[in-house]
């Protein structure tokens, strides 16, 4: 599994894409999906919701377990994906395309501790 070197990664297995006139997209990576397996049910923050980075803000149910989603970062959710809730595998199928979750207006500055995709490969891999 590749990960796209553009996006940062958390240690809980989410990616954030570069932030754009202060938003960005929020997924989890292929290494989450797959170990989840048939993602089933998502659960997602609310528009206008205030998310809290390393803190829950949904979940993911798969045939094998309910994972909590974890926000990468601080900040306002601005948008979620209503194709994942209308179809979840879309997680597992297309996790760094169309199986996004939701996007965020980001508070302050992003955390220290996302890794590249180096260092997200090396993470998973230790």
């Amino acid at each position: 599994m590749s990960n796209p070197v553009e996006l940062r990664y958390s240690k809980e297995h989410e990616w954030l894409s570069a932030v754009q006139d202060g938003v960005a997209t929020v997924g989890i990576t292929a290494y989450a999906a797959d170990a989840l397996g048939d993602v089933v049910f998502v659960q997602l923050p609310e528009v206008g919701d205030t998310v809290t980075a390393g803190e829950s803000c949904g979940e993911l149910e798969s045939t094998k377990s309910v994972s909590d989603l974890y926000s990468p970062v601080t900040g306002e959710v601005t948008e979620i994906n209503g194709a994942v809730s209308d179809d979840p595998a879309l997680v597992n199928s297309a996790p760094f395309e169309g199986g996004w979750l939701f996007k965020v207006r980001i508070d302050g500055e992003l955390p220290g501790d996302l890794l590249d995709a180096d260092g997200y490969a090396a993470f998973t891999q230790g």
